[in-house]
């Protein structure tokens, strides 16, 4: 049997996840009969080089047979764009099944193409759910999930989000695989990077701080708040600024004049690459964000981190007090960050459970039970 499997990805966390699928894929293949021929469709959606280019230099990746080069803009006009993108190269390509990751719009852009052509259709991170319908990401994480033939999800959270949305088919547990790259690539980071020399900081005597959501960004009085809130943290903060908060900081002046009262103690630098990120969260005293895989990579380093959200999807990190959600524009959040920082990693270990995500295997189980479904459904 030779199964085609196309992948589509298109921002930072799709390109950690399908270089460790890619890895798993080929240790696939030098040992079972039933081969796997894997395509890339990269959408373009990322395209700022320390957010695209470098991880196909620094991950196990082959590069895309395809780049949309979609780019940002509204919801609505980059759905589009990647939607008629990617219908092109689907019935081009033909392939026995397509592989989505997460929940950002190339997901979702993916899985209705992919849907409409009859093609089977599996998602990697399914049955995530923040319970929260405004923000864009949990729209498309639960069409996503509703169009699936086949569905991963990292932890048993997952699969009981799914249930109660009478989703029950084709559901299994695979772990975790952003977990398997931190444990491959951290060692490869702490060999590699700079960054710390680079900026000119020690480990574990700063904090790291990022900002990305659409509800953050796109708010001029959250983020205001978010400005605020880093202006009034007493310790060092190291803050890589991602293209869509760095251009809405220039678009407003009440913004701007936040963002240069921060030059005491901020170090506002440009997105790094990968190696540099896990380096970066690696020895950081504490983490702040607004991302879901930040929060992940910084439990999965032991590392304590605050998410500047009101809910999150990842409810494991909560346990033990390792991840802890605050408000930015909340009087105490000032409080948790000296919580957090004199704390300094210092949970219960028994609080952090690295086998309910998959203890460093998810890639390897999630082939082989993609395998098997096809499998089934051929014969």
């Amino acid at each position: 049997m030779k199964l085609h499997v196309l992948s589509i990805v298109g921002a930072r966390p799709q390109f950690v996840k399908a270089a460790m699928v890619v890895e798993a894929v080929r240790a696939h293949n030098r040992q079972a009969k039933a081969q796997i021929c894997y395509t890339l469709l990269h959408t373009g959606q990322h395209y700022d080089r320390n957010l695209s280019d470098v991880f196909f230099r620094q991950m196990p990746l082959p590069k895309p047979k395809y780049n949309l080069g979609v780019g940002s803009g509204k919801h609505g006009e980059q759905t589009a764009k990647l939607l008629a993108g990617i219908e092109d190269v689907l019935l081009k390509e033909r392939p026995d099944v397509v592989v989505v990751y997460g929940d950002t719009n190339s997901t979702l852009a993916g899985a209705l193409a992919t849907s409409k052509l009859g093609i089977k259709l599996a998602h990697v991170e399914a049955g995530l759910r923040s319970f929260n319908r405004a923000m864009p990401e949990e729209i498309n994480r639960v069409v996503t999930d509703h169009l699936s033939d086949l569905l991963f999800c990292p932890t048993d959270t997952g699969i009981k989000n799914l249930a109660r949305e009478g989703v029950s088919r084709n559901v299994y547990l695979s772990g975790d695989v952003m977990l398997d790259a931190v444990l491959k690539f951290f060692a490869v980071a702490e060999q590699r990077s700079r960054i710390l020399q680079k900026i000119g900081l020690a480990p574990n005597e700063y904090a790291l701080a990022t900002i990305h959501r659409a509800e953050n960004t796109d708010s001029e009085s959250n983020l205001a708040g978010i400005l605020k809130f880093l202006a009034n943290v007493t310790h060092k903060v190291v803050f890589p600024v991602h293209p869509r908060t760095r251009n809405r900081i220039a678009e407003l002046s009440s913004l701007r004049i936040l963002a240069e009262k921060l030059s005491d103690h901020v170090l506002m630098i440009d997105p790094v690459s990968y190696l540099d990120m896990l380096a970066l969260e690696g020895h950081a005293r504490l983490v702040m964000t607004d991302s879901g895989g930040v929060q992940k990579e910084a439990y999965f380093l032991g590392v304590p981190c605050l998410t500047l959200r009101n809910e999150t999807e990842w409810v494991e990190t909560l346990n033990g007090g390792w991840n802890r959600l605050v408000d930015a524009r909340s009087d105490d959040a000032i409080g948790v960050v000296d919580s957090l920082w004199k704390r300094n990693g210092q949970c219960p270990s028994s609080a952090r459970n690295l086998i309910s995500f998959g203890a460093g295997k998810a890639s390897q189980v999630l082939v082989q039970q993609l395998v098997e479904f096809m499998t089934q459904a051929e014969s």
